[in-house]
């Protein structure tokens, strides 16, 4: 059955996902290192893992399957997932996908050069009510097509 992970630590679109995924009847699991308030709906499991570098990443990345999907911002655990056949969405509404990923990681790799060369700090953007906007209907978008997938397998 299509499951939803989220990356929780420093998500901002938790709680839209648990609006979603309660509508469609899908299970959420928000993996985090903790820090974050349980939710009272029966569907959303808390999943916390020990403090450390990508253990949360890890954790999503072993247990996602095929047609699942995972909400992170970070671009090396949706190249992971993506590798699984599971879906991918960064909190600002944009979906990972198999086309894009490679250039993803690419300037993800870049920016990091630029900062251990230079010393300086690269920043994102800040999120939006757009992006919050745009998350939900690509969310909305993502599991209509898994369920289709579903259907036609």
């Amino acid at each position: 059955m299509l499951e939803i992970f989220v990356d929780g630590d420093a998500c901002p679109v938790k709680a839209e996902v648990e609006r979603v995924a309660l509508r469609h009847g899908l299970n959420v699991t928000i993996v985090s290192n903790g820090g974050l308030r349980p939710s009272a709906n029966p569907s959303v499991r808390h999943v916390i893992v020990p403090a450390g570098a990508d253990v949360a990443d890890d954790w999503i990345a072993e247990h996602a399957e095929e047609g699942d999907i995972v909400v992170t911002a970070d671009i090396p655990l949706a190249s992971r997932v993506l590798k699984k056949r599971a879906r991918a969405i960064g909190p600002n509404g944009k979906p990972f996908t198999e086309d894009g990923i490679g250039m993803a990681l690419a300037m993800r790799g870049l920016h990091q050069h630029v900062r251990e060369a230079t010393g300086t700090q690269t920043y994102n953007a800040g999120f939006t009510a757009k992006d919050r906007s745009q998350f939900l209907q690509t969310l909305e978008n993502e599991i209509q097509a898994a369920k289709r997938a579903t259907r036609n397998n």
